[in-house]
């Protein structure tokens, strides 16, 4: 029988594996039956010396379709492991629909919004020019009388780029004899002489952006400065401008890493990732306006404990993880989403009776992720979610306790019952989230970059990544542009005369 290696960090999509249990149950059927009909052949054969005439020659093509499915089977078998294998390509979907829906706008009340973009400011029109009218009439050659003036506004890119030139004085102290220099608000760099020549603030914010948040190469962003603004940019500058920043956003990093401390709600989650081209881990911790990112040798939790403490005593919505489990004083919800794919997974195995466990289970789960549904809509007061958790925690417990003849069914239900007073947390605290949905978004954009360029080459480049994609995100989670905090922040760097820009509000500790 031929198997899959799934080698982690890749997932393989549920339907894919749904396609290969049924492609593999298909295969052992046909395999039974060709079996079975080549061993009745030999017992006609063995029974009488005379030809079987017709019934051999039914027999005979019997077998012969039998084999031409089971070919097919196994085709179909192949393609869908190497389907499994090819994650970076997009999921296929499948053979196009007959009858698909037509494409654009709908007919009726779901025909939506019509959008459009609104005039600027007129205090933020650069440029007014004109658009006469010509000397006579283009259809007939009459003459043209003016009637009104109509106004149009454009948004355009910069393609030239601004360049500045500093006039840096310079002098030295009269006590101590130092050499001092003056430094504008806009210069990024005290740098003279062959590096006297550096880009802009702006530029260099954009660099980490596209980056960072937009996953561009540095040869494409390299490529983008030429084509765009017409500023010469080569991969060794760009990577030098995102290690520098990195290490000027320090403090910034600093800030998200205690806000996480002292969140009362956290949602890590973790990832695959590369290091050097050796394996590595990427940890997404994910509070209400931050999220602190962490690449690692290990996955397991050994970078949070070491932020926030093993006694850390607030919420912590999370996976199935064990390494979770030595924060013993937090108040834990397990992820009902995780359960829910592996009693699906359980379920789609299942044949007769033993699909009323699984089913079980599913209503239940869902029934409670319904019922804080209805809360957030206002339908559901909290005290009537926080009475409804003794309901569940009972009807979970029924389910549970029992011992189960079938293998997979047990050691599920002893993973039920190992975090028993973790499954329905949500109800009793209604202001936290049944799934850690929050962190598995907060990590999507990272795992699609990887996919572009594959990690990080350095662990330099690694700790660079995890200080600049948690300070976009952060910013992006806080309502702040990040291109604009990057630049005030690289402007601020060995500037006395420029504040460092702060990217969180403290919050206020609660005794």
């Amino acid at each position: 029988m031929v198997s899959i290696k799934v080698f982690d960090p890749v997932s393989v999509p549920r339907s894919v594996l749904e396609e290969l249990q049924q492609l593999r149950a298909q295969v052992e059927r046909l395999r039974q039956e060709n079996e079975r009909l080549r061993q009745e052949n030999e017992r006609l054969r063995q029974q009488t010396d005379e030809p079987l005439g017709q019934e051999n020659e039914r027999l005979r093509q019997e077998i012969e379709r039998l084999q031409r499915e089971l070919d097919d089977a196994r085709a179909h078998l192949d393609q869908a492991q190497r389907q499994a294998k090819r994650q970076a390509a997009p999921f296929s979907k499948g053979p196009p629909k007959t009858q698909p829906k037509r494409p654009g706008r709908k007919a009726g009340p779901a025909h939506g919004r019509h959008g459009h973009r609104l005039p600027p400011n007129p205090a933020a029109v650069d440029e007014v020019l004109e658009a006469p009218l010509p000397d006579a009439c283009p259809q007939c050659g009459g003459p043209v009388r003016e009637t009104n003036i109509a106004t149009q506004f454009q948004t355009e890119i910069p393609r030239r780029p601004r360049i500045r030139q500093f006039h840096v004085h310079v002098g030295c102290c009269s006590d101590c004899g130092r050499r001092v220099q003056g430094r504008h608000p806009l210069q990024t760099s005290d740098a003279l002489g062959a590096a006297a020549a550096p880009i802009g603030p702006d530029a260099q914010a954009a660099v980490v952006v596209l980056n960072k948040t937009f996953g561009l190469s540095h040869s494409k962003v390299a490529a983008v400065f030429h084509a765009l603004f017409g500023i010469p940019l080569t991969r060794g500058a760009s990577t030098q401008i995102v290690l520098r920043a990195a290490d000027r956003l320090g403090p910034a990093y600093q800030e998200v890493q205690q806000e996480v401390k002292s969140s009362p709600d956290l949602t890590p989650d973790e990832t695959g990732w590369r290091v050097a081209g050796r394996p590595a881990w990427l940890h997404a911790w994910v509070v209400e306006c931050a999220t602190a990112d962490a690449i690692d040798r290990h996955r397991k939790v050994d970078r949070l404990e070491r932020r926030i403490g093993r006694d850390w005593s607030a919420t912590m919505v999370h996976d199935g993880f064990a390494s979770y489990d030595r924060f013993q004083a937090a108040i834990h919800q397990q992820c009902l989403g995780h359960v829910l794919r592996r009693v699906r997974d359980l379920e789609a195995e299942a044949t007769r009776g033993a699909v009323h466990y699984p089913r079980k289970l599913i209503a239940l789960f869902t029934a409670a992720i319904h019922l804080h549904n209805r809360y957030k809509t206002g339908a559901v007061s909290a005290e009537q979610l926080r009475q409804a958790r003794p309901q569940f925690d009972q009807r979970l417990r029924d389910l549970a306790w029992p011992a189960r003849e079938v293998p997979a069914y047990e050691t599920l239900s002893a993973h039920l019952r190992k975090h028993f007073d973790e499954w329905f947390t949500f109800l009793s605290h209604p202001e936290i989230e049944p799934t850690n949905g929050a962190g598995e978004r907060a990590i999507r954009p990272a795992v699609v970059n990887r996919k572009v360029w594959g990690g990080n080459r350095t662990w330099v480049g690694g700790d660079a990544q995890e200080v600049l994609m948690s300070v976009l995100e952060t910013c992006r989670r806080s309502g702040r542009p990040g291109l604009e905090f990057v630049s005030q922040t690289l402007r601020a760097f060995a500037n006395p005369r420029l504040p460092r820009p702060i990217l969180l509000t403290p919050r206020k500790q609660t005794s």
